[in-house]
């Protein structure tokens, strides 16, 4: 059997984002208890000294803001922690297996693959959760002695640890999601607003999967803004790039639809938004329920303007006009002021409290059976005094 080699200069393309993968998941066996007597010189008789095994590793998920894929996962998808080492004798008990920390999105939905339950859910960054728990380790026979049974020999092994298979989700966390069909600009904003560089060309279906770029404001108050990629009519049902990323909205806070007001693919600005409601709809009814914003892009062209009194009758709303290729353009500003009056983000550093306007007055002091001490009592207390003491003469 022949395999083809490739050509001097080609490459093979591979994956570069992955929201959902299959993997299998074991926590370490515990140790073995053993089961051991105590030999030493002068010493007869010893009795008893076999030491535990020590428990088994546990297999930890940890959310983290800087993955954003489970690539990691697709290609490594066996995650075995380390078993418990068995105990020994003189009463040493068994080292305890290494847990192995799985770093995962934060977004990421752990399910049982068999069942379908839903064990965990990580959105934060630095949360944890144990999916499997190691197995305890075994008992020596140090711990069957008894005052009539001197020479134990019972000893237990190590309990095996939690083994699934699991199914992991990924919704992307971003406090607004752009909507809307291709080349509507969704790309073209999210460069011109933030430091994510996604690819831009005029073709249908340029992102392939959802980029997250972060708003940065002068009081280091920030935004996440995903973009989802193109969604056509019957996305819903699987056509085009399907469900597959309509879910990625599912925690944005802020609907973002992005209409192309000039139709340069032959489309009417107006029947977009009523599709791409429908769909949003049809994949879940609750997302309608949410804030939502529209944004007229491509406002410098000739047909724009026509169109977007055409929607405005149509859709009875007045969208915000943008052209995303200039950020100079009123409009993007205005589009980031308009999310943060609707997001509230906190600045970075806050406590998310206000402190008072003014301070309340002092109240004055209380003795020990609640009676309020005068002022000139605190004044001419001695150990209030904190100034520098006169030094004796004779000290000097």
């Amino acid at each position: 059997m022949t395999r083809s080699v490739p050509r001097a200069g080609s490459f093979v393309k591979t994956r570069t984002f992955v929201d959902h993968v299959s993997v299998h998941v074991r926590a370490g066996k515990g140790g073995d208890g053993i089961c051991s007597f105590r030999r030493e010189a002068c010493v007869p008789e010893g009795g008893p000294d076999g030491g535990d095994g020590g428990r088994g590793g546990n297999v930890v998920f940890r959310g983290s803001r800087d993955t954003d894929s489970l690539i990691a996962l697709f290609f490594a998808p066996r995650l075995f922690a380390e078993d418990g080492v068995d105990g020994r004798g003189q009463q040493m008990y068994g080292r305890r297996g290494k847990d192995i920390v799985v770093v995962v999105p934060c977004g990421t939905e752990v399910f049982d693959a068999e069942t379908g339950r839903q064990i965990a859910d990580i959105v934060d960054h630095g949360q944890e959760a144990v999916i499997a728990a190691g197995g305890k380790g075994g008992l020596g026979n140090v711990h069957f002695k008894t005052s009539t049974h001197q020479v134990p020999t019972e000893h237990t092994p190590g309990e095996p640890g939690e083994e699934f298979r699991l199914r992991l989700e990924l919704k992307t966390i971003a406090d607004a999601g752009l909507l809307g069909f291709p080349n509507a600009g969704k790309s073209s904003l999210l460069a011109c607003v933030s430091a994510a560089r996604p690819k831009i060309a005029s073709y249908p279906f340029t992102t392939l999967h959802p980029i997250v770029g972060t708003i940065q404001y002068p009081d280091f108050a920030q935004l996440r803004v995903a973009d989802v990629p193109g969604i056509i009519e019957g996305a819903s049902s699987g056509v085009g790039l399907g469900t597959a990323f309509l879910k990625h909205v599912a925690r944005s806070k802020l609907l973002v639809y992005m209409i192309d007001m000039a139709g340069t693919d032959n489309r009417e600005p107006w029947q977009d938004y009523i599709k791409l409601r429908r769909e949003v709809e049809r994949h879940d009814p609750a997302l309608l329920e949410r804030p939502s914003l529209v944004l007229a892009n491509k406002m410098d062209e000739e047909t724009a303007p026509e169109n977007l009194k055409r929607f405005v009758k149509e859709c009875g709303l007045k969208p915000l006009e943008i052209s995303a290729l200039d950020p100079d353009h009123p409009g993007v500003a205005e589009f980031k002021r308009r999310l943060r009056e609707i997001l509230r983000p906190l600045p970075k550093g806050s406590w998310g409290r206000q402190r008072p306007k003014h301070s309340a007055k002092a109240e004055p002091a209380a003795g020990a059976d609640g009676e309020i001490i005068p002022e000139a009592a605190l004044k001419a207390a001695p150990f209030l005094d904190l100034g520098r003491k006169k030094t004796h003469p004779a000290c000097r």
